[in-house]
């Protein structure tokens, strides 16, 4: 995510200055050579002269940081992280009193400009400072700012989202595959109908329920696999995904 959010910014015109902070200086030649931009092993360099921190780290190894290159954040700069299930109150306490701080929670359309963040700002982090973050990640697609109690929600749903829709366009390509279609050919129809579908929902601003009777004709072909996929507890199964991955991510910030 980290080099997705780099190269975003990059080649999309803002007018930032990108530095990248590894943890060994393969990493660091690697993320120079793949994105142009400079990059160092040594991350308390790298925040030095920052204004808005990004941290890209696994929720078990994001406080370590924090204690290590705490020191070397300008007292001014927006620390921002997108480590799952890690309360803004206990990353603030591995940060210097009074430190902006935010969390967001991006996806992973945001590689190719398509994905959603949400943000939310501790005490410290006033409207300004989330408004410039809202503005980094506002290049990768649409941000939404939400009370902190929502993370772990918005973790299981919009994080953890694509991973369930990649399924679910794997099992009709396989349905496809089934009726009788060449892989690649079903593959590109179920991406289409996917992608198609997420659209007309969000440009007719109509409920779901209302764009499904539209094609549900009586005795037809979709009612009836409609009834199949009920059968299986389809909704059922899409909706609990979501809940567990929603409390699986509220345990990281615990353990």
């Amino acid at each position: 995510m980290g080099r997705a959010l780099a190269a975003g910014l990059s080649n999309n015109g803002t007018a930032v200055d990108v530095m990248f902070g590894t943890r060994t200086e393969e990493s660091a030649s690697a993320v120079t050579s793949e994105l142009g931009i400079t990059a160092s092993a040594d991350p308390a360099a790298v925040v030095a002269d920052a204004d808005i921190i990004v941290f890209c780290i696994k929720p078990h190894k994001v406080l370590g940081v924090f204690d290590a290159i705490g020191s070397a954040i300008p007292s001014t700069a927006i620390a921002v992280s997108i480590a799952a299930g890690m309360s803004l109150s206990k990353l603030a306490l591995h940060l210097p009193e009074g430190q902006p701080l935010v969390r967001a929670m991006p996806n992973t359309p945001c590689k190719i400009g398509a994905g959603m963040t949400v943000l939310s700002g501790a005490s410290t982090a006033t409207a300004a400072h989330l408004q410039s973050v809202e503005q980094i990640f506002s290049a990768f697609g649409d941000v939404l700012t939400l009370d902190e109690e929502h993370m772990d929600a918005v973790t299981g749903l919009s994080a953890s989202g694509p991973a369930f829709i990649f399924l679910v366009i794997e099992a009709l390509t396989d349905g496809g595959v089934m009726a009788g279609l060449p892989r690649d050919v079903a593959l590109k129809l179920a991406t289409a109908a996917t992608k198609g579908a997420a659209c007309l929902v969000e440009e007719s601003g109509e409920h779901p329920a209302q764009l499904r009777d539209a094609v549900t004709t009586p005795a037809g072909c979709t009612i009836s696999a409609l009834l199949r996929l009920e059968d299986g507890g389809i909704r059922s199964v899409l909706a609990r995904g979501v809940q567990e991955a929603a409390e699986s991510a509220a345990k990281l910030g615990k353990d």
